[in-house]
C-alpha cells in the first residue's frame, strides 16, 4: 500500500477546499489590516508625523501578511490547476492591476522617509493608499464574477478559453461586492488603528472603523438580498462523482434561480456563517464605540471570516462555474491535482504550516505595543 492512499481522494479534495478556504481568510485576516490602513491613511492623519505613527502601525508586519497572499496562489497553482489556468488567465488585466497596485506598496514604505520633501512624502501616501483601496476592491469584485459565473468553456481537450473583457467585470453586483470587500477591510483597518496607534490617530481609525463595520453590515446584508433577487446560481444535474477523474466535461451543470441557497437549505446550520459576517461587523461597530479596541480587532476578524465563508459554503463544491457553458464548470470534484499530488502537499503543509504560524505569532508577540507620536519623533531609525 502506497502512502497516499491512507487518505480517499474524496477526502483530500475535500481537505484541499478546506485549507484553501483557510489560507483566503488568513489572508484577508491579516493583510486586509494592512490594505485597510493604506486606504485610511489619508482620512486618518493629517500631518507628516500623525501618517507616519499609522505608517508604522503596519511596518513591522505587514511583509509577512503577505506570505497568506503567496501561499493562496501556490495553492491554487497546485492543487487545483484547471482553477489557476482559467482564473489568472481570463483575469488577467485585473490581477495585473492588483499587482501593480501591490507592487506600489512595498517601494512606498521603503521610500517614503528617504526625503524630507512634502511632496515627495505626501505622493508615496497615495501610493500607500492605492496599494491598499484598488486591491481591496479588486479582489471583491472578482467574487462578485464569480458568483454570476465566469465567460469561459473548456473544449474537448479541456482546454479553456475565456471570452470576458476587462470592462465586463465592472458590472453593477460586482461593484456591490466590491464595495463590500472594501468596507470590510476599511474596519479591519480601523479597528487595528485603534489598537496600534495613538492619540488622535487612534481616535479617527475608531470613528472610520466604526462607520465602515456599519457600512459592511448593510452591504452584506443588500448583497445576499440582490443575491436572491438577481443573481441566478449553478447546481450539479448529473450524479455526484467525488472521486473520479479531472475532467468538468464529465458532469452536467445547470443555471437555476435561488442555487446558492440551496446548501443552506439542506444544511440550515450553515447559516451561521452569513451570521458571523453581520453580527461580527456589528459587534465590531458597538465595541469600537465602547473604545474596547482590543475586542474590535476580534469581531471585524470574526466577521471577515463570516462573510468568506459565506461565499464558499453557498458556492459548494463549484469554484469556478462558466456562464458560457455549465458544464465547463469547475468544482471541487474534478478540478483537482492527482490523488498523489495533493496528499505530498498535504503532508508538507502539516509540517510548514504550524512553523509559520509559530513564527507569526512570535513576530506580533515582539512587536506589540501602540505607536505613538513621541515615538515616531524619537528617530531611532526604526521607523519608517
Amino acid at each position: 500500500m502506497t502512502l497516499h492512499t491512507l487518505l480517499d481522494y474524496e477526502t483530500l479534495r475535500l481537505i484541499w477546499w478546506v485549507l484553501l478556504g483557510v489560507l483566503l481568510i488568513g489572508f484577508a485576516a491579516t493583510d486586509g489590516f494592512d490594505m485597510g490602513v493604506g486606504a485610511l491613511l489619508p482620512f486618518v492623519a493629517k500631518t507628516d508625523v500623525e501618517r507616519r505613527v499609522a505608517i508604522n502601525t503596519v511596518g513591522p508586519v505587514w511583509e509577512g501578511n503577505q506570505v497568506w497572499f503567496i501561499l493562496g496562489g501556490g495553492a491554487i497553482f497546485a492543487a487545483w490547476p484547471p482553477l489557476y489556468a482559467v482564473s489568472f488567465s481570463g483575469f488577467y488585466l485585473a490581477m495585473f492591476v492588483v499587482l501593480a497596485a501591490l507592487i506600489l506598496r512595498p517601494v512606498a514604505f521603503k521610500y517614503r522617509s528617504k526625503r524630507e520633501d512634502a511632496r515627495w512624502r505626501n505622493g508615496w501616501d497615495w501610493a500607500l493608499f492605492v496599494g491598499g483601496f484598488v486591491p481591496a476592491l479588486i479582489f471583491g469584485v472578482a467574487v462578485g464574477n464569480v458568483l454570476q459565473g465566469v465567460p469561459f468553456r473548456l473544449d474537448e481537450d479541456l482546454r479553456p478559453f475565456y471570452e470576458g473583457s476587462f470592462f465586463g467585470l465592472l458590472n453593477p453586483f460586482a461593484l456591490l461586492c466590491g464595495l463590500l470587500s472594501v468596507a470590510m477591510l476599511l474596519m479591519h483597518g480601523g479597528a487595528w488603528l485603534a489598537l496600534k496607534a495613538d492619540g488622535v490617530v487612534a481616535e479617527r481609525g475608531r470613528r472610520y472603523g466604526l462607520w465602515a463595520a456599519l457600512a459592511t453590515v448593510a452591504l452584506f446584508a443588500l448583497g445576499g438580498l440582490a443575491l436572491a433577487l438577481f443573481v441566478d446560481g449553478y447546481r450539479i444535474t448529473s450524479a455526484v462523482v467525488t472521486d473520479g477523474p479531472s475532467n468538468p466535461l464529465l458532469k452536467e451543470a445547470a443555471v437555476a434561480p435561488g442555487a446558492w441557497f440551496d446548501n443552506f437549505a439542506a444544511r440550515p446550520w450553515l447559516w451561521v456563517a452569513p451570521l458571523l459576517g453581520l453580527a461580527g461587523a456589528a459587534v465590531a461597530a458597538l465595541l469600537l464605540r465602547l473604545r474596547a479596541d482590543g475586542v474590535a480587532i476580534l469581531a471585524s476578524g470574526l466577521s471577515i471570516f463570516g462573510v468568506i465563508s459565506t461565499v464558499g459554503l453557498a458556492m459548494f463544491p463549484f469554484v469556478l462555474p462558466s456562464s458560457l457553458d455549465p458544464r465547463s464548470s469547475l468544482t471541487v470534484w474534478d478540478s483537482s491535482s492527482s490523488h498523489q499530488t495533493l496528499f505530498i502537499m498535504l503532508v508538507v503543509t502539516i509540517i510548514f504550516l504550524p512553523i509559520v504560524l509559530a513564527y507569526t505569532a512570535w513576530v506580533y508577540r515582539v512587536l506589540w505595543g501602540r505607536v505613538t507620536e513621541r515615538d515616531v519623533r524619537a528617530e531611532t531609525g526604526h521607523f519608517y
